[in-house]
């Protein structure tokens, strides 16, 4: 069967369309979750607890329905976004870097979705009530709606990013980058660049709320560490097939 190949004109048409469809997926969930962001606000601000927003400025109102919007429009558009750009590369792959691919974008949305729901259930509790705890009576907050949805979408998008560990250092393993002996080797560095990025992250200094940020992105890269043995090994026993066969 005969494979047809795309033209430099025909492949930036094609990216064209793959960019407009993910334009018309962003615009459409924004759309969506502008008519929702009072209810995604009310989601928000459950782990703070019984507090009330307020706004500084006649225009904090709509800049943050349009911060919830934009969050919850992206969060909505990712699949499509991702899906249009393995569909986009899809052509230049074999059938089964196409399966790795697939792969790769399903562990991409499961981490990044468990990484904000730990966030949002585990982190941000704790945080917030260690923060306004440190006022001991003596100050009432008066929190600014704007600078909570920051606060809270920044929080959770990094937590959501700190999950792809796994899947980062697994790529570099497929690729041939880093092995798994180094990866064991070094986990002393490892341990200090997770404590690094946990008070980072954190909305705060204190050791517990550190601890469970530090604690899961340590057993995502003891994980990290077992799947990158398992595909190392997968690799060794594929080679070895394969020269078996050739000397055969």
């Amino acid at each position: 069967m005969a494979i047809t190949r795309m033209t430099y004109l025909q492949h930036l048409e094609e990216l064209r369309r793959r960019i407009i469809v993910s334009l018309i997926a962003l615009v459409v969930a924004f759309a969506v979750s502008w008519i929702f962001a009072w209810d995604i606000l009310a989601i928000i601000k459950a782990p703070a607890g019984s507090i009330t927003l307020h706004y500084m400025a006649p225009m904090e109102p709509f800049l943050v329905r349009f911060k919830l919007a934009l969050f919850g429009g992206l969060i909505l558009a990712l699949p499509v976004i991702l899906y249009e750009v393995l569909a986009f590369v899809s052509p230049a792959l074999k059938r089964k870097e196409k399966t790795y691919a697939l792969m790769v974008m399903g562990m991409i949305l499961v981490f990044f979705a468990a990484g904000v729901i730990f966030g949002y259930r585990y982190i941000m509790p704790a945080g917030i009530n260690w923060l306004l705890g440190v006022a001991g009576g003596q100050m009432s907050p008066v929190l600014s709606a704007s600078q909570y949805v920051n606060f809270a979408g920044w929080f959770m998008l990094g937590l959501g990013i700190s999950f792809e560990t796994p899947v980062f250092i697994w790529l570099l393993v497929v690729l041939n980058v880093v092995k798994p002996e180094q990866l064991k080797e070094q986990w002393r560095w490892a341990l200090i660049i997770i404590l690094l990025a946990a008070s980072v992250i954190t909305p705060d200094w204190s050791p517990v709320t550190m601890a469970l940020v530090a604690l899961p992105m340590t057993v995502l890269y003891i994980v990290s560490i077992a799947l990158a043995y398992a595909t190392a090994r997968r690799r060794r026993l594929r080679d070895s097939d394969m020269t078996g066969a050739a000397e055969a």
